[in-house]
């Protein structure tokens, strides 16, 4: 299990090991309840007396501790938790488990918590989102310059900044739609998926009680590439954090200063150097990251098993369901609180824009020269010299351009001023127009 620290109260106990047995539970409560309307076992009161065991909540702090103790003998955890539970069932003890194998219940409860967990994802998610509409609205005109390759490139606007983000968590949150949808699947078909103990109508009938749809054809696992899927699009979500603390990062250096991270009154940055303000909640996400990209990894090892299954898979999956999906969550919530707090700093901005000069109009002079007859190749060379030069000496592009004779030659003076004046961000409510605003919660 991952650090406490690093997990919310919700889904550390969606993970936790008495909710682990309770879903088991649940499984068998299903299974039970099927088996009686469909006759496969008599009434004599299981799925009555299991529902009575999931309603005490008190139980199911105990039942870990008990099943440990019994699983030091037994060396299954499955066996070690049935005999906890038909000890304490009031009735039907002899009709537990019946028919089932270990991952008829294990399988089908993991997908009830990966689903859950899941769902809890994906309101952070939304959150996140809204978070990031609400910048890159507030934000929209403020410009800013972009960069390529971490060097100057053409002005942007912060707003477009955030709302690229924006729209990458759209994206995610279908991808997390599609997600769930996949691992909502559970099999209850017997050792080797053949129902040869239990009919197909068992599994049918348990399953919708579940909430969850039957797997088309199981063995006596499901397959892994459903959960080895969810993982890669946790990973992806981890990978759209990363960028969006990269770009929170990067921002905040000292001879940048154009973003900076919420800072609490009280707060300190370093042992040594009182005057730190360091983007700490950012490089936690990109590590975080780096996590999600290595439990995916181990996942999309278990896909392929021996035969009908070994048990590597089960190993690697103590630790990247419950590893993935609490640790996701606790960086969505965090970068959720990073984004809304954040400080933009329009005024250094706009002084990084104007420090250099204007050499980045080069694009602009080029467009014009070849719409004055020049060959692009020429062109380029000519406002290569210029624009460099500009940056140099800190003059503008203008003045430099005015003293090459080949540019003066082909482009008049006025005409060449009126021509650098160009609005880089005039089609920034274009490109919002093609995004509706999130709900508001509630």
């Amino acid at each position: 299990m991952p650090l406490r620290r690093y997990a919310l109260p919700e889904m550390w106990d969606l993970w936790s090991e008495g909710e682990k047995f309770r879903m088991w539970a649940k499984v068998e409560w299903a299974v039970a309840r099927a088996q009686e309307d469909l006759g496969v076992i008599p009434k004599v009161g299981l799925s009555e007396s299991l529902k009575k065991l999931l309603e005490d909540d008190d139980l199911w702090k105990e039942v870990p501790k008990l099943v440990e103790e019994r699983e030091r003998v037994y060396d299954h955890d499955v066996l070690a938790f049935l005999g906890v539970i038909e000890e304490r069932l009031e009735r039907g003890g002899n009709y537990l488990h019946f028919g089932m194998t270990s991952s008829d219940v294990v399988d089908t409860a993991n997908a009830l918590r990966m689903r859950r967990a899941l769902l809890l994802i994906r309101d952070k998610l939304k959150d996140l989102a809204g978070a990031l509409w609400e910048k890159a609205d507030r934000y929209r005109y403020a410009p800013v310059m972009g960069r390529t390759h971490g060097v100057f490139a053409q002005p942007t606007t912060f707003g477009l900044k955030f709302l690229s983000f924006y729209s990458e968590a759209l994206r995610n949150l279908k991808r997390l739609e599609g997600t769930i949808e996949e691992v909502s699947y559970g099999k209850i078909s017997g050792a080797v998926g053949n129902y040869a103990l239990n009919p197909p109508e068992v599994e049918e009938k348990a399953l919708t009680l579940l909430g969850l749809k039957v797997e088309p054809v199981s063995t006596q696992v499901l397959p892994r590439d459903r959960f080895a899927y969810a993982l890669s699009v946790l990973a992806l979500i981890g990978g759209f954090l990363e960028r969006l603390a990269l770009e929170i990062r990067l921002s905040a250096r000292t001879e940048t200063g154009e973003m900076q991270e919420p800072f609490r009154r009280g707060q300190r940055g370093s042992s040594a150097m009182p005057h730190k303000r360091n983007p700490i909640r950012s490089e936690r996400l990109t590590g975080i990251a780096r996590l999600l990209r290595g439990w995916a990894l181990a996942e999309s090892e278990s896909v392929a098993l021996w035969h009908e299954r070994d048990i590597s898979h089960s190993s690697v999956e103590r630790f990247t369901f419950p590893d993935a999906t609490i640790t996701l969550h606790y960086a969505l919530n965090l970068a959720t609180s990073v984004v809304r707090d954040i400080v933009i700093n329009e005024d250094r901005a706009r002084e990084n824009m104007e420090r250099f000069g204007d050499f980045y109009l080069s694009s602009v002079l080029l467009m014009l020269l070849t719409e004055h007859g020049a060959s692009r190749d020429r062109a380029y060379e000519w406002v290569k010299e210029v624009s460099q030069r500009a940056y140099e000496r800190g003059t503008s592009i203008y003045g430099e351009a005015l003293k090459h004779p080949e540019i003066v030659g082909l482009i008049p003076e006025e005409d060449l001023k009126e021509g650098l004046r160009i609005d880089f961000n005039r089609y920034v409510d274009a490109i919002f127009e093609r995004f509706t605003p999130p709900e508001s919660p509630g």
